[in-house]
C-alpha cells in the first residue's frame, strides 16, 4: 500500500501541471526566506543547478533541432515563411515600441554596482559588423562551448543543407539525436519548481524584502509591458491572420508556455514546451520546429507570446528571454 502511494505521488509529480508546481516552488521559497535565512542562502545552490543546466543543453538543443527540421524538409513542401516573418518582425517592432513609450512614462532608476571597468565598447559601425561576422564563422565547438547562438545557427543551417541530399537513414539518425536531446530538456525543465524554489528563496534571504522593494516600480513597468504585448498587441496579430476570436489561443499559449517560460527564464530550453503546444493546436508542421529555436535566439525587451497562424494550418509561436 505504501509503495503504491509513493508510485502515485512520484507520477502525479512528474505528469502534473508544471506551472502549478512552480508557483508552490515560488510560495515555499519566499516562505523558507522569511522563517530561516541560513537555509533560504543554502538552498541557492538548487536555483545555480538549474539554471545552469538549461545553459547547458540549449545550445545543443538549438542545433540538433535547426538541423533535423532542415535536413528533413520535403522538396515543394509549402512552408509559409512569409506571414511567419512578418508577423515576426511586427511582433518584434511592436514589443519594442511598446517598451521605449512605457519606459519614457514611467521612468525607472536604479542603484546598481559598478561593474567591470576594462571593457571597450565597440567604437563604430564596423567593429560591430567584425564582431558578428566572426560570430558567423566561429569554431562549432567554441560556439557550442561559448554559447554563440549567431554560430550555431550557422552551422545547424549548413549541416541541414547538406544533410538534406543524405539518405534516409542518416535523416533517421539526425531526427533520433534530436528527440534525444529534446527528452534531455524536458527533464530538466521538470525541475524547474526545485529550481525556483532555491533561487527565489536565496535571492530574498540575499537581498531581503525591503531591498526588493526599491524594484517595485520597475516590476511594475516590466510586467505592464507583459501584459500589453501579451494581452493586446499579439491578439491583434493573431487576429489579423485569422480572423476569428484570438484570445482562446493566446490564452492557451500564455496558460502552457509563457508562464513557463516565464519562470524558466529560458526561450531556447522553452523549445519543447512550444513544439508540445503546436501539436495540441494542431499546428505540427514540421517546418514550424525550426522557427522555434531560430526565433528564441534573439533576446528581446519583452515577455509575450508571439502566435502565428499560417494560413495551410495553425502555426504557434510562444518564447521568453528574460
Amino acid at each position: 500500500m505504501t509503495t503504491q502511494r509513493s508510485s502515485g505521488l512520484l507520477q502525479r509529480l512528474v505528469q502534473g501541471s508544471l506551472v502549478k508546481q512552480i508557483l508552490i516552488g515560488l510560495i515555499l521559497g519566499i516562505l523558507l526566506a522569511l522563517v530561516s535565512k541560513p537555509a533560504a542562502e543554502a538552498t541557492g545552490l538548487l536555483g545555480t543547478l538549474f539554471v545552469g543546466a538549461l545553459k547547458a543543453v540549449a545550445p545543443v538543443l538549438v542545433l540538433t533541432l535547426v538541423m533535423a527540421s532542415i535536413a528533413n524538409h520535403q522538396h515543394g513542401q509549402k512552408t509559409n515563411i512569409r506571414p511567419i516573418l512578418w508577423m515576426y518582425l511586427l511582433g518584434t517592432f511592436s514589443a519594442a515600441l511598446t517598451a521605449v513609450v512605457v519606459s519614457f512614462l514611467f521612468p525607472s532608476t536604479l542603484q546598481l554596482t559598478t561593474g567591470a571597468t576594462d571593457i571597450t565598447p565597440p567604437s563604430g559601425i564596423v567593429q560591430v559588423i567584425h564582431g558578428l561576422l566572426m560570430s558567423i564563422v566561429a569554431n562549432p565547438i567554441h560556439a557550442l562551448i561559448n554559447a554563440n547562438y549567431i554560430g550555431i545557427l550557422v552551422w545547424a543551417i549548413g549541416l541541414g543543407f547538406a544533410l538534406r541530399h543524405s539518405n534516409q537513414t542518416t535523416k533517421n539518425l539526425v531526427n533520433d539525436l534530436s528527440d534525444a536531446v529534446t527528452f534531455i530538456v524536458k527533464l530538466v525543465i521538470r525541475f524547474a519548481p526545485i529550481g525556483i524554489f532555491g533561487l527565489v528563496a536565496s535571492t530574498l534571504a540575499t537581498t531581503g524584502f525591503s531591498a526588493l522593494w526599491g524594484y517595485a516600480q520597475l516590476l511594475l513597468v516590466l510586467i505592464g509591458c507583459m501584459a500589453i504585448v501579451a494581452l493586446v498587441i499579439n491578439p491583434l496579430l493573431v487576429f489579423l491572420q485569422i480572423r476569428r476570436n484570438p484570445y482562446p489561443l493566446v490564452l492557451t499559449c500564455l496558460r502552457e508556455s509563457g508562464v513557463t517560460a516565464f519562470f524558466t527564464r529560458s526561450s531556447a530550453a522553452n523549445i519543447p514546451v512550444n513544439m508540445s503546444l503546436c501539436e495540441k493546436t494542431e499546428s505540427g508542421q514540421r517546418y514550424l520546429f525550426c522557427f522555434h529555436p531560430a526565433g528564441s535566439n534573439r533576446q528581446y525587451g519583452r515577455c509575450g507570446n508571439h502566435d502565428y497562424r499560417a494560413d495551410a494550418g495553425g502555426g504557434v509561436y510562444a518564447g521568453y528571454s528574460g
